[in-house]
């Protein structure tokens, strides 16, 4: 079996087209790698680009493309709707085919060693990569985010796993790991205020929110720890956002294990919670990639039993969802089988 592995690396740049297509064309420089795709977000001020190839020449494109965003991104001047800690913000090795999880760990590590020994930025490991359980959770290492990154270096808790815990104002930090395939996949509202589109984010992902008393002060067990009311939705993160492009809120969504918690799983809590409060879910989109059954899975969902063609299933499961709302969806350019 060949051997492939995907890496989505996550950049902080989504407006200047110049510097997105320079770390674009780092990557394709780089022979056994295939480029996916490149999504910037002007909204998120951020751009998620996809490829794939056997590990070594994917380890060696994720540095290429690193090397080119410290160069042209400048963090000082960066603000955006996505919480980010650094110019390459996260790096994930996802096994594909004939690797494991642990062979992608190794690969977090070799990338992370040469960042931190090469370009001097700070390095932190997280989910299966991870040396300690605070740092499995990547939202809990972008804590603070940039603007708090100098703070953290300080903290002994905090110091990188790779390279010095020093602060460099131009390119931050950068987060690297293995993890399962994940599914950014983001609900549209028919409002545009965000404190809903938050509101909903707290009451479905995994990790839920704190316990309140009537006084509005956190409630705690007799470890002195927060006690949390946990989401209604499994393997899944959440938050609310504003799209300046659309004027409207969105519930932006990380479906970390799609078998657990899938697409059609989440559009229809999204539109239950909005409906409690008085509006709608109108549409999604898929940012990056989506396996193929993820797509077909959605449209046995909405079929009803009936038996469909694969695309049958995929065009019902685009119409159901919405995910053609913002921007016309491309099954071709949208679904990982479809482009290997």
């Amino acid at each position: 079996m060949r051997k492939i592995v995907e890496c989505v690396p996550n950049f902080s740049e989504g407006r200047n087209q110049t510097t997105i297509d320079a770390i674009g064309a780092s990557i394709q420089r780089v022979h056994g790698v295939r480029l996916l795709s490149i999504e910037p977000d002007k909204d998120y001020h951020r751009t998620v680009i996809t490829f794939v190839g056997e590990p070594e020449p994917v380890v060696e494109a994720a540095f290429q493309a690193t090397k080119t965003a410290a160069e042209l991104i400048d963090m000082t001047h960066h603000t955006g709707e996505h919480p980010r800690i650094g110019a390459t913000d996260v790096v994930p090795f996802v096994p594909i085919s004939g690797v494991t999880m642990a062979d992608c760990v190794r690969l977090a590590n070799t990338y992370g060693e040469r960042v931190a020994r090469e370009l001097h930025i700070p390095i932190y490991l997280y989910e299966s990569a991870a040396r300690s359980p605070q740092r499995i959770n990547l939202s809990d290492i972008r804590k603070g985010e940039y603007e708090g990154l100098e703070e953290k270096l300080k903290d002994a808790l905090w110091k990188p796993d790779y390279g010095d815990p020093v602060f460099h104002p131009k390119y931050g930090a950068t987060v690297t790991g293995a993890r399962k395939f994940l599914i950014a996949y983001n609900v549209n509202l028919s409002t545009s205020d965000v404190k809903l589109a938050h509101e909903i984010a707290l009451r479905i992902r995994e990790s839920g929110r704190p316990m309140k008393d009537e006084f509005d002060k956190p409630v705690k067990n007799e470890q002195g720890e927060t006690i949390k009311i946990p989401g209604t939705l499994k393997a899944t993160k959440a938050m609310g956002v504003f799209l300046e492009r659309f004027k409207i809120a969105q519930v932006s969504i990380n479906l970390v294990d799609f078998e657990r918690t899938s697409m059609h799983d989440a559009f229809e809590e999204v539109k239950r919670q909005a409906r409690s409060l008085g509006i709608d879910a109108v549409g999604s989109e898929l940012i990056g990639l989506a396996p193929l059954s993820a797509l077909e899975k959605a449209g046995r969902f909405y079929s009803g039993g009936k038996p469909l063609s694969e695309k049958e299933l995929v065009l019902l499961a685009v119409e159901r969802l919405g995910l053609s709302q913002l921007e016309p969806f491309d099954a071709k350019k949208k679904i990982i089988e479809y482009l290997i």
